[in-house]
């Protein structure tokens, strides 16, 4: 079992979550339960890879919170594959005392979407967990400001699930590896779309697209 000096940012790490995004102490608190909880449930269900597990507050938390830097005024939240709660809690963490932010999680695996569910408890953060396939529960929402995803499924597939809420005004924030440019390939004669790209705080091999305006192509 990890110790609560090791569930703790480092004071480089804090210095880092403090440059990324300005965040209250009550919001730290709450990362810090998300890191237990990640520690705790990571024993019986692979929520993140073993080998990010030391790295946590880089490789997970900061990673996630420059989704809240990036779109600072959302309030509309919608988190595809959810699993760890990576960046879904980190940005419902951030949003906990925000007057109308929603934060729905998406995550068809029934274990993880239990473990979202306690850990939010745990947190004291209020999210709408959706234990169902993603392409059954994009097609439902209506009035998402931001949809994120993280290390869970290629660009243009990605861009299918989210087409519904892109394509009414919402904007995409992905989670993208150094592959990305190869992704962005795979999506010419598929897609149509305003694109952003934000170099990740955290990692040089690392990126979020921001994407926006999305246009099928094969209508």
């Amino acid at each position: 079992m990890k110790t609560m000096e090791r569930i703790q940012p480092s004071q480089t790490e804090l210095d880092l979550i403090l440059k990324t995004c300005t965040v209250s102490r009550e919001t730290l608190e709450r990362f810090s339960v998300l890191v237990g909880c990640v520690y705790e449930w990571q024993r019986k269900t692979n929520l993140v890879s073993p080998g990010t597990l030391d790295m946590i507050w880089t490789r997970h938390i900061i990673d996630s919170l420059q989704c809240v830097a990036i779109c600072p005024d959302a309030r509309r939240w919608v988190d595809l594959g959810s699993g760890g709660g990576f960046p879904g809690l980190v940005v419902a963490a951030v949003l906990a005392e925000q007057e109308g932010a929603v934060v729905q999680l998406v995550e068809s695996n029934l274990k993880k979407a239990a473990f979202l569910r306690q850990t939010s408890r745990k947190m004291g953060v209020d999210v709408i967990v959706h234990a169902e396939r993603v392409e059954s529960v994009t097609e439902q929402l209506k009035e998402v400001d931001v949809i994120t995803a993280r290390a869970f499924a290629p660009l243009y597939r990605l861009l299918e699930y989210a087409a519904p809420l892109i394509s009414a005004g919402s904007t995409g924030l992905f989670h993208k590896g150094r592959g990305y440019e190869s992704e962005l390939k795979e999506c010419v004669g598929l897609w149509e779309f305003d694109l952003v790209n934000h170099p990740s705080v955290v990692s040089d091999d690392s990126t979020l697209l921001e994407i926006s305006n999305l246009r099928c192509m094969s209508k």
